[in-house]
């Protein structure tokens, strides 16, 4: 199963929508807060090159965006074979 960490707030509704396809598809996934420790959103950001909005979602290290585009991913069929690896 493929590593997913996923930079989120706790009010966020793009969040809470990604996060509810990653357990739908019962995906383990690291949740990292950023809410409280701006060190944290710095880090994601210079990960996320640059995007400091929430979510930011990675999965084994790559860069797969926000909650729309992890929905666009799992929408063309590619999402089941990137959490495979």
């Amino acid at each position: 199963m493929a590593n997913v960490e996923i930079y989120t707030t706790p009010t966020c509704p793009f969040c809470l929508a990604a996060k509810r396809l990653l357990n739908a598809k019962e995906v383990s996934f690291t949740e990292i807060d950023v809410s409280r420790d701006p060190s944290l959103r710095e880090a994601m950001t210079e990960r996320a090159g640059g995007k400091r909005s929430v979510p930011q979602i990675f999965i084994d290290d790559q860069h797969v965006g926000g909650s729309d585009e992890l929905h666009a991913i799992d929408k063309s069929g590619k999402l089941d074979q990137m959490l495979a690896a």
